[in-house]
């Protein structure tokens, strides 16, 4: 049993069905164990939730999962509600689950059959790191970007418009998370979905969980993010901590060399598959998670390399009668994940050795007593070829039992010459490996020499390969500086496009009372139009499309003209002025004043697409003919007033001097 400290670096909840069915009003004993301290109580499934939430144990630990959910879909989405730092641990093991007694039993755990009981024991065993990890997601977050409504509109260029900012705004922001994603030094592949003006979607698999990615889910007018862990195929389960028990090894030694744990009880501990792994590499990777008890390979005779690693850890070694079949390894792996056949051929090889030991280790468990770990004995056993009294006995005098009688008869040893034939027997042993390690340090001096004189060749191509290496990456951030002015003039290819296809609809246009201007051969004069005859409006219309001398200038509606926004068209000096409404008398005199012709809007016939609009020539020259003959009749009908006030002035001026 793995060993911790008095006190856990975090809280372990044990959970137990108290009273009524998971599927439906359920209640739990709940147990919160730190390492020192047992807390309990009796929750409802919904408390249990919030506590989890809340309190972010490091572990939910339970004999059997699905008490805390009905189905495996309810299982999944249980799993996806823990928060980030908390992991879900069936101490009874993975697919195939032991009696939880029996396992409390096996690791010393104080066990009862009431709830609570059962629910403390769940603690204390998940605290001492025994059990499987459950786990639907895998260690990728998917990052997804896109609409965020919908592009369905009413038709027209108003729609074409709106569904270019959409997409641009997908764009936009899928750059954004992008960046984000480099930033944080985050690894990730990149699908997008090209749409009119941009994107219509991108989709982020990011080599972190969510708790690693800045970015969090949002939805901001035209745009939606949503962060979702990616699931796995299935429910998977690997053990909650790395112990060093005594284990079966399957080897399946090639190019790819492939190592496969499996536990004194059958159950795959941890596969490996590696084409740089050196067999140093490959050993301190199996010394990590057990001490082989059985080297096996899936051939025969056993591979050298084989047996090399067999020698070092002082094991059994197996072999088949003859080379496992592939229909025979896929039968037998059948219900175990692989990456590649290698991965499956070293399994097999390992369960196989298992299989041919199976009988062995149970009578060998049969006679172990309670509590005392059963690995060091199957080792003594079955790779050093004692009996399982004398390993017994053996360990039992390293307790410290000392019970024995001093007087032995002639045809039995004494304790002391027993374990003096123990030691001659391990020395022997160890003197055996010790010439195989002298054998094998030979092979590396020949190796490491060899490896030397490459070193110095491989340093010269390293030296290479980094200045290349920093070529590409100059030459990769100059190709994505490059990329986003390309991308900005494609933004602006299609705005004028857009403008382009706009003014061809114009001069297209089917108005039957233009087709004099055609046979006339006649030219058109563009009309600014301005919405108000504000101050506003008129800076707004500059900004936009400009406004300058001999301009004809249309207003929507002029019934806000004052004295500044009169002025300000006065500082333009527009050709004509096309107004609709009245115009205000203030604004009216000051045009006048600076000879700026005004005239009704429906004097000129105006044809508008969009912030474009033309009349014809001739009409122009009218409406300023017009205002022109008005602006005489105007000046004459002043001066004449002038004239009937200067008299009448004059002549209450002599009445006033004869009184």
């Amino acid at each position: 049993m793995s060993t911790r400290t008095s006190a856990l670096d975090a809280v372990v909840f044990g959970v137990d069905v108290q009273s009524g069915d998971v599927r439906g009003d359920v209640s739990y004993a709940l147990v919160a164990f730190d390492g020192e301290h047992v807390d309990r109580d009796v929750v409802s499934r919904r408390k249990l939730r919030r506590l989890i939430r809340d309190e972010q144990p490091a572990i939910v630990a339970t004999d059997n999962m699905y008490e805390l959910a009905e189905n495996k879909d309810a299982l999944v989405h249980f799993l996806g509600e823990l928060p980030d730092e908390t992991t879900l641990v069936q101490v009874t093991g993975a697919e195939r689950p032991e009696p939880l007694s029996r396992v409390a039993n096996r690791h010393d755990v104080p066990y009862g059959k009431d709830p609570m009981e059962e629910a403390e024991a769940a603690a204390r065993l998940a605290a001492n790191n025994v059990g499987q990890v459950v786990s639907a997601f895998t260690d990728e977050t998917e990052v997804k970007v896109s609409r965020g409504r919908s592009t369905g509109g009413g038709g027209g260029w108003s729609e074409d418009r709106y569904t270019r900012r959409i997409h641009g705004s997908v764009k936009k922001r899928t750059r954004e998370v992008e960046s984000e994603l480099q930033e944080a030094g985050l690894d990730y592949e990149r699908e997008v979905t090209e749409k009119y003006g941009g994107f219509s979607n991108a989709v982020f698999t990011v080599e972190g969980r969510p708790r690693d990615i800045p970015v969090s889910n949002e939805r901001a007018g035209d745009v939606r993010v949503e962060v979702e862990r990616v699931r796995r195929d299935g429910i998977e389960f690997r053990p909650l901590a790395k112990r060093r028990d005594h284990v079966v090894v399957g080897v399946d030694p090639g190019t790819t060399t492939a190592v496969a744990i499996v536990g004194l009880d059958g159950e795959v501990l941890d596969v490996l598959s590696t084409r740089t792994a050196d067999s140093a590499e490959v050993t301190e990777w199996i010394v990590e998670r057990g001490r082989p008890v059985i080297v096996a390979a899936d051939v025969t005779p056993m591979p050298s390399t084989v047996e090399k690693l067999r020698r070092s850890f002082d094991a059994a070694g197996w072999t088949p009668d003859r080379d496992l079949p592939v229909d025979v390894k896929q039968h037998r792996t059948r219900e175990e994940g692989y990456d590649n056949d290698h991965e499956r051929d070293a399994m097999a090889a390992a369960f196989g050795a298992f299989d041919a030991h199976k009988d062995q280790f149970e009578r060998i468990a049969a006679k172990v007593p309670p509590g005392q770990d059963v690995g060091p004995v199957v080792a003594r056993v079955v790779a050093g070829g004692e009996s399982v009294e004398t390993v017994l006995d053996d360990l039992r005098d390293d307790g410290g039992d000392e019970s024995a009688e001093p007087d032995q008869p002639d045809n039995e040893q004494s304790p002391e010459q027993k374990r003096i034939s123990q030691l001659e027997s391990q020395v022997a042993q160890l003197q055996s490996h010790v010439e195989s390690l002298e054998d094998t340090i030979d092979e590396k001096d020949a190796e490491i020499d060899d490896l030397e004189g490459k070193l110095s060749e491989a340093r010269s191509e390293t030296r290479k390969e980094a200045r290349k290496d920093r070529e590409v990456t100059r030459l990769e951030r100059e190709n994505r500086r490059l990329q986003g002015e390309i991308d900005e003039k494609d933004d602006r290819i299609e705005e004028l496009e857009g403008k382009l296809e706009r003014l061809k609809a114009l001069w297209k246009l089917d108005h039957s009372n233009f087709a004099d201007v055609s046979e006339a051969k006649e030219g058109l004069t563009p009309v600014k139009v301005v919405e108000q005859f504000t101050s506003d409006a008129i800076d707004d219309a500059d900004e936009r499309f400009g406004l300058a001398e001999d301009d004809v200038v249309m207003f929507r509606d002029a019934s806000g003209a004052g004295a500044s926004t009169a002025d300000k068209v006065v500082d333009v000096d527009p050709k004509l002025v096309l107004r609709n409404g009245g115009l205000s008398d203030v604004a009216d005199e000051i045009l006048f004043k600076h000879d700026i012709p005004v005239a009704p809007a429906d004097m000129v016939t105006v044809q508008e697409v969009d912030e474009l609009a033309v009349a014809r020539e001739r009409e122009i020259e009218a409406a300023v003919a017009d205002w022109e003959d008005r602006a005489e009749e105007r000046e004459r009908e002043q001066n004449a007033q002038m004239v009937d006030r200067l008299i009448s002035e004059h002549r209450a001026g002599d009445r006033g001097e004869s009184d």
